[in-house]
């Protein structure tokens, strides 16, 4: 008999998982409190960067890592697959990652080296931005991108060729101590019914699961970023200090981006875009007469160290959370989907799956 399962939360790491239910032979629903693919509801997936790589690896953890790797190779095939499929670009693109100083050069050396990243040091100058600490800086060429909201319309239209169910607009009510899932009820009063639940809400996760999971240690935090279209872009992506640079292939320009604990407020404010903007100018200098074409942001779970929390839940035995990704789910979200569902169907996860297990009540 084909096993329903229930999705709750519909961005990237809640579409990839369905992809890879699918791919399982599962009846996938995806319910999601906004719209799958909106670009105005405040969710990370659609707002992020879509930088295929944790940034400073090396700060990172080994559980951290060990979801990163591989992502770029994933991408690369999925988006390939996507285009073949649904006709729809994710613009994929090895554009290569600029580390401008300060960073810990002989930690970024040794971390490159050990996981076979190819880097090579270079003077700032040479790719025509500005260093503000010194000239040297690293070179990674082989780090990629994808453009999320994209991917994420993309995603959209595989699912919806292969059958996945979309109940949109539909938010659930906080889940109570039960010993099995049978059914879980909308603000509105239905009932949804699976035989297995995953919850993949991002920031809205704790919100659904306090009652039942006190130690589940996710928050929204705010990151806002601008959007320009310069007369001579970047080629490459440029990083300094928690501020990136992104080139799009139709010649925009990104800049962000914050970690504000704001809560769930998801609006923008002045005071942020003039700090952006400042940054990006003092790095590519020409931006100064360039107008800001949009300036958005979005809300990212954010967890102690980036670790997400992939497992069964510790005492609702049909319910699975694949949540927490912080700044990185579109990296994890690949080797976070095939790890719970590898969970779901009682099989041992390629990777050791202890040190994202979601722990008992406080």
């Amino acid at each position: 008999m084909t096993k329903k399962v229930v999705i709750v939360g519909g961005g990237i790491v809640g579409c990839m998982t369905a992809m890879a239910l699918v791919g399982r032979g599962c009846s996938v629903t995806i319910v999601e409190r906004n719209q799958i693919a909106s670009q105005t509801s405040g969710e990370s997936s659609w707002a992020g960067g879509g930088i295929i790589f944790p940034l400073l690896p090396w700060l990172y953890s080994d559980a951290v890592n060990a979801l990163t790797n591989n992502a770029a190779n994933f991408y690369q095939a999925l988006s390939q697959r996507l285009l073949q499929e649904t006709g729809m670009d994710a613009n994929f693109a090895q554009s290569g990652f600029l580390l401008l100083p300060t960073f810990d050069t002989e930690a970024a050396q040794a971390w490159c080296a050990n996981q076979q990243v190819p880097m090579q040091a270079v003077k700032a100058s040479a790719f025509g931005v500005q260093s503000l600490s010194g000239e040297n800086a690293l070179w990674l060429p082989s780090i990629c991108q994808i453009r999320p909201p994209y991917l994420m319309q993309a995603m959209r239209k595989w699912l919806e060729q292969n059958n996945v169910s979309m109940l949109e607009h539909t938010e659930l009510m906080p889940l109570k101590q039960t010993a099995v899932l049978n059914t879980w009820q909308t603000v509105h009063g239905e009932s949804l019914t699976a035989d297995q639940f995953v919850v993949t809400s991002g920031a809205w996760s704790y919100e659904l699961l306090k009652e039942t999971t006190a130690k589940l240690n996710i928050k929204p935090m705010r990151g806002q970023i601008l959007l320009y279209k310069p007369q001579k872009n970047l080629e490459q992506m440029v990083y300094r200090e928690g501020f990136y640079m992104i080139p799009r292939r139709d010649g925009y320009l990104l800049a962000g981006s914050t970690l504000e604990d704001v809560g769930f407020d998801a609006t923008v404010t002045e005071a942020v875009r003039d700090e952006i903007s400042a940054k990006a100018e003092a790095i590519m200098p020409q931006l100064k007469n360039t107008p800001i074409i949009k300036h958005w942001s979005g809300l990212r779970p954010g967890t102690p160290e980036n670790l997400p929390t992939i497992s069964a839940h510790p005492s609702i035995q049909n319910l699975y959370l694949n949540t927490g990704h912080f700044r990185y789910g579109l990296t994890m979200a690949p080797a976070s989907a095939q790890m719970v569902v590898s969970l779901m169907l009682g099989e041992k996860p390629e990777i050791d799956a202890v040190p994202y297990t979601c722990e008992l009540n406080a």
